[in-house]
């Protein structure tokens, strides 16, 4: 349990610099962030499952201004090593995916006050012609400080054990279970939602449409209807790249240089 609760804690880490050290690769996003949980621990089945339905309800997380949203990063990390090591119902999982991420979310608060207190002391030292100090502000202590808020609380997390975890789900009432169950559903409708309505236009809702009467009517799985979507697509594409011919003569001979100029 000490070797994974530290390879896991390792992962939180590796994830949560994605975007801040490493650019951005998407580690950081529950589906990438749970997958590689299930390859650790050896279950990838399960972490792709717990992934996939927490990729849903991030969808529908929207971040305005500087708020800190909940941290799906670390719920994702720790619901599917719980979910893998305890072999519990994908409805307990989501269901303690949404307590862990919005502490995630306070720890997350806690951790920009103290980044935003060295700036100050990285301003001090340029003023004072200190330019390393000030660098090892930003991308040692500042690097430090967010591996650590991360490690710890996944390292104790899972650490505790799942007999612990198992004492906590016991000890939660059945009826906020069901409410945090009906949340999730909430907010994986909310997202897909959200999804749509940037993707879908009057042109994409008829390929939308029939993607889900395929499903609904003859019975093909999701994979079966992203192959023939990726099929249509080349095809559609290549129509579109072949140059219109009228009167036996191509696009090319009737084009006109003036028409450059208006």
């Amino acid at each position: 349990m000490l070797t994974k609760a530290i390879i896991l804690g390792l992962i939180g880490v590796f994830c949560i610099l994605d975007s801040r050290m490493l650019g951005r690769l998407n580690f950081e996003r529950p589906l990438i962030t749970c997958t590689l949980v299930g390859i650790v621990l050896g279950d990838l089945q399960t972490g792709l499952a717990v992934g996939a339905s927490m990729e849903l309800i991030s969808l529908g997380l929207v971040t305005i201004g500087g708020a800190v949203p909940p941290d799906m990063c670390m719920a994702a990390i720790i619901t599917s090593g719980f979910t893998i090591m305890t072999s519990a119902s994908m409805e307990t999982a989501l269901g303690l995916a949404m307590p862990i991420a919005v502490l995630g979310q306070f720890i997350g608060v806690v951790g920009r006050t103290v980044l935003g207190s060295l700036t100050h002391v990285a301003d001090k030292a340029i003023e004072e012609n200190k330019f390393k100090k000030a660098t090892s502000m930003h991308i040692v202590w500042g690097t430090i400080i967010y591996s650590l808020l991360y490690f710890v609380p996944i390292f104790l997390a899972v650490y505790a054990g799942t007999d612990v975890v198992e004492a906590i789900v016991r000890f939660i009432p059945a009826w906020l279970t069901d409410g945090l169950n009906l949340a999730t559903k909430f907010l994986t409708a909310y997202g897909l939602a959200l999804l749509m309505s940037i993707m879908l236009n009057k042109k994409m809702t008829v390929y939308f449409l029939l993607g889900f009467f395929l499903v609904g009517y003859l019975g093909l799985n999701i994979t079966a209807i992203a192959i023939f979507a990726t099929i249509l697509a080349f095809i559609l594409n290549s129509m579109k790249s072949v140059p219109a011919v009228s009167g036996g003569a191509s696009a090319a001979d009737d084009y006109d240089p003036l028409e450059d100029d208006l």
